[in-house]
């Protein structure tokens, strides 16, 4: 064979095992059951997401909707971001970090648990990555290992594990690629979603706001640094640091429902109503507008969740009809999209909030769980709001045997709860048993144990942070261990629990007002 023949056979195999490479590279990324299709808007166009620019993945004529991918994926748009990684794959099946970016959709690292679908899914993507990352970089390599680690024997590792791991090996790639943007603003996510809830020391969040506030100055129309500002500082303590980035964040992402929403957390904290009133209105609106966009048949989860802070400020403000109107049409959704813990916490919190912050005790005792597309069963925090709000109700209208049933059921609630390792939530609703079965004791006359009950179950909820689904607790621990001294005059001791509780919950209205009349109750001592 001379030279020209064998040049010629040996480009046809190298072109006929490039081929065939491709060829089972599309044929692996097509088998992923991948959310596919155009992204959905709800603003003026893409631009609206904000900027990234991850200029080190994928091939340039994927690079604009790869850039697109991870700013979506930064506003926690994970459906809508995952069609666009799935768009990159279906164009270049070879390029591994958008199978990294789809893994990431289906992580939710501040939201809720992965489902096991979820969880299967991103095993496999996993897997499939890696028969790419082989002969690509070791930058995309480690970004595919940093995150396998929350899809790797999943069934066997619970997620507090995994996502301490993921806080491990994404700060490995941090380290090694000092130079890499997104590598720092990830890695501030993972310590964000790794970070004790117990820890009053704030030793991730302050790290990661430290990594987050050296970019921001440079990178103002990043989403994700503006947005895990938000969520580093979403703590009493912490709060007024968040300010500034929760004023920008939603003009950097205008199209985001979520971005719409995440400025309240700081508005809240920080007892400013009417901001927290206009940026949940604001995402309230998106959201509606997203879900008829894409032709859902009910209600997008991140409408429900706008509405309940949306409804804690309308209470603050003493507006109590336009707090009516959302609790109202809350009453007509019976069918939400997906189902989760962030429906039916709203679905609880709302109407129990409108109650107890109005003092309606009638209306609390006959509160009932919504009807919709979900059962409750497996719902133990969530319900609970509906069972404490109807203990608070039975109480103050006498009717002891009604709260004792309910302080049962919350602490049926509590048990589920500690036998299924949900140990932050199962302190949520131990803090609501105390705080009843103190108010139950003081109308039984004892009044030192029910000052011993609510004492406890303050300061359990001062050393338990908020969880972000939240605006606040239905009725702070403190603010009703306030009440309790004013039930038995002691308005020397009441003044200062009103006083405590302002600190953690700036311009509550019944905080406010109880605080007054501590003080006029004390005068006249």
């Amino acid at each position: 064979m001379n030279s020209s023949i064998a040049r010629l056979v040996t480009l046809a195999l190298i072109v006929s095992l490039t081929l065939n490479c491709s060829d089972k590279r599309k044929e692996q990324a097509l088998a992923l059951d991948l959310t596919r299709g155009d992204i959905t808007l709800c603003g003026s166009g893409i631009d609206q997401f904000g900027t990234v620019n991850f200029s080190s993945a994928c091939s340039e004529k994927t690079r604009a909707d790869f850039n697109l991918a991870t700013a979506l994926l930064h506003s926690f748009e994970y459906t809508e971001a995952e069609k666009m990684f799935s768009k990159v794959i279906d164009a270049d099946p070879g390029c591994v970090m958008a199978y990294w970016g789809a893994a990431m959709c289906n992580f939710h690292p501040l939201w809720q648990q992965p489902t096991p679908a979820e969880l299967e899914k991103g095993s496999k993507i996993i897997e499939v990555a890696r028969t790419i990352a082989t002969d690509k970089s070791s930058r995309e390599s480690d970004y595919i290992e940093a995150i396998a680690v929350m899809y790797e024997d999943w069934k066997n590792i619970d997620h507090r594990t995994r996502v301490a791991k993921f806080e491990e090996a994404t700060r490995k790639v941090y380290e090694k690629y000092p130079d890499d943007k997104e590598a720092a603003i990830f890695y501030t996510l993972a310590l964000d979603a790794a970070a004790d809830p117990s820890d009053k020391t704030f030793k991730n969040q302050k790290k990661a706001g430290d990594i987050l506030n050296k970019m921001y100055a440079t990178e103002p129309n990043h989403p994700g640094i503006a947005h895990y500002i938000i969520h580093t500082y979403d703590y009493p303590e912490l709060a007024t640091l968040g300010l500034d980035a929760a004023r920008k964040y939603a003009s950097i992402a205008a199209a985001s429902a979520h971005a719409q929403h995440m400025p309240s957390h700081i508005f809240t904290r920080l007892g400013l109503w009417d901001e927290a009133i206009e940026s949940n209105s604001k995402s309230v609106s998106a959201a509606q507008c997203y879900a008829q966009n894409i032709g859902a048949k009910g209600h997008w989860d991140e409408e429900l969740h706008g509405l309940d802070y949306l409804v804690y400020a309308h209470l603050q403000k003493a507006q109590y009809d336009e707090a009516l109107k959302q609790v109202e049409y809350l009453k007509t959704i019976k069918e939400i999209f997906p189902e989760n813990f962030k429906v039916t916490y709203a679905f609880a919190s709302v109407p129990a909030r409108y109650a107890v912050e109005r003092k309606d005790w009638p209306a609390a005792a006959r509160l009932e769980l919504h009807e919709g597309n979900f059962v409750w069963d497996k719902y133990f925090w969530e319900r609970s709001n509906i069972n404490f709000a109807r203990l608070l109700g039975a109480v103050h209208t006498g009717d002891l045997k009604g709260a004792k049933d309910e302080l049962a059921q919350l602490q049926s609630n509590y048990d589920n709860l500690v036998k299924a390792n949900e140990n932050y939530k199962s302190n949520f609703v131990l803090i609501q048993a105390k705080s009843g079965e103190g108010w139950i004791r003081l109308k039984e006359g004892k009044e030192a144990e029910a000052i011993r009950l609510m004492t406890e179950a303050a300061d359990l909820e001062d050393r338990t942070s908020k969880h972000p689904v939240t605006p606040g607790e239905i009725i702070p621990a403190r603010e009703l261990l306030a009440d309790m001294y004013m039930e038995v005059k002691d308005y020397k001791n009441a003044l200062i629990a009103y006083e405590a509780d302002l600190v953690r919950h700036p311009n509550r209205l019944n905080g406010l007002k109880g605080k007054e009349m501590a003080v006029r109750g004390a005068a006249r001592l």
